[in-house]
């Protein structure tokens, strides 16, 4: 189906469209940052997606990518030299369950509809279909994408090619401006400022908590890196909750200035929320949520928001 015609330049791909100026050229490098940036930019509107990414969110995750050679992984789509698409490849073990090689990629919704899409996704089971072949064969193994309710002409591509959905996630605002719950904290636990030295405490007690969480994988050092070096991450804001020198839950807030300028919105995100499960039921993370936005309106801000899981395990 593929062939590489030029080293980490032209790639062949049978069954493309016949699009004057169409080229499939591979990563270069750090140069392709801003092509990335500027591709998601250009495709979030029409898909109705509210995001307000920037140069070093981008630099940031691929200097921290695992399972994943963005050389032989990526894929880009130029015409007449301007890129208009990119997709992207990489896989994870999940801890106890099945293999997954996920793929995804963005075009200019000017580009859509034309066969483009449909190509790429070809080229991106094949290389995870190569990938895949080099992994033992034992297990459950799965192709795997994640797309948002508004985009459309992704969803149809991929139930076209025999995608059906696994999971549904909801996002979830709360004024700031409705009254607070009750929410008094449990015996014996005590919040406190965060420290340089409770950073990777905080993380292997995150990433303890979320083993019940669907579709787990054992983070990697990489993800950790990447985690600490993330622009949003603002450790002054977290909720932690300590038993002694245990952590036993948290809501790891931040807020995304260029998305609320943007968006013209004073909105925090009260995301990682997790309790460790000896810590569980006794309305730990209510607490930590109500302080969180409790802060939230101290600071100005005039909403809350964050993601779920529609079958978190605690009815979260």
């Amino acid at each position: 189906m593929l062939e590489t015609t030029k080293k980490q330049e032209d790639i062949h791909i049978t069954g493309a469209p016949q699009i004057p100026g169409l080229r499939f050229r591979h990563f270069r490098g750090d140069e392709d940052y801003a092509q990335i940036l500027a591709i998601i930019n250009g495709s979030k509107d029409a898909d109705g997606v509210e995001r307000s990414d920037t140069l070093e969110d981008i630099t940031n995750n691929y200097q921290h990518l695992t399972n994943c050679d963005p050389f032989s992984d990526m894929l880009f789509a130029e015409i007449n030299g301007k890129t208009v698409a990119y997709s992207r490849v990489f896989w994870y073990q999940e801890e106890n369950g099945p293999r997954i090689y996920y793929t995804f990629g963005f075009m200019l919704p000017e580009w859509r509809r034309k066969g483009m899409g449909t190509a790429m996704l070809h080229w991106n089971e094949a290389r995870l279909r190569e990938i895949a072949a080099g992994h033992p064969q034992n297990g459950r193994r799965f192709l795997q994408a994640e797309v948002s309710d508004g985009e459309g002409s992704t969803i149809a591509l991929l139930e076209r090619q025999g995608y059906r959905p696994a999971r549904y996630g909801f996002e979830m605002k709360r004024a700031l401006s409705e009254p607070f719950p009750e929410a008094p904290m449990p015996a014996g636990l005590e919040v406190r400022p965060v420290e340089p030295e409770h950073l990777r405490p905080i993380w292997d007690a995150a990433s303890e908590a979320f083993r019940d969480h669907w579709g787990y994988s054992p983070p990697k050092e990489e993800d950790y890196q990447q985690w600490l070096n993330d622009p949003l991450l603002d450790p002054s804001l977290f909720k932690i909750a300590w038993e002694g020198d245990e952590v036993a839950g948290m809501v790891q807030n931040f807020v995304n200035l260029n998305e609320n300028e943007e968006y013209e919105r004073q909105r925090g995100y009260t995301e990682g929320i997790c309790v460790r499960r000896s810590w569980r039921k006794r309305g730990l993370a209510k607490a930590l949520i109500v302080q969180s936005m409790q802060m939230f309106k101290a600071m100005g801000m005039t909403e809350t928001a964050l993601g779920v899981d529609a079958e978190n395990t605690s009815g979260a």
